[in-house]
């Protein structure tokens, strides 16, 4: 057997990696509104598939492949989004506790 390759991204890596897929996709102005719309948006999505396909596989016409892929990507968003919102919080936590 071959041996699976090991990819090792860096945190400042990944971030010029979205930075460009961001900027191709406003074509290049960079808005938070907007780049926070899609992620959210994104999130829901990710929601309602994970939905969709469970309720196909416990009708009998799904198919379980499908059902895990979608569960695991919604548990993934889900916990990042989570990740998010914690560092949000600890950020707003620390500009009040500086001094005036």
């Amino acid at each position: 057997m071959s041996e699976i390759p090991t990819i090792v991204v860096t945190p400042s890596a990944a971030a010029e990696a979205y930075a460009r897929v961001d900027r191709a996709d406003t074509g290049g102005a960079s808005d938070f509104g907007a780049t926070l719309e899609r992620a959210v948006q994104g999130a829901v999505d990710n929601f309602a598939t994970a939905d969709t396909k469970t309720t196909e596989a416990l009708t009998g016409n799904g198919n379980l492949t499908d059902v895990v892929m979608a569960v695991s990507r919604a548990e993934l968003t889900l916990q990042a989004a989570t990740a998010i919102r914690d560092r949000v919080v600890q950020a707003y936590q620390d500009i009040l506790k500086m001094p005036i």
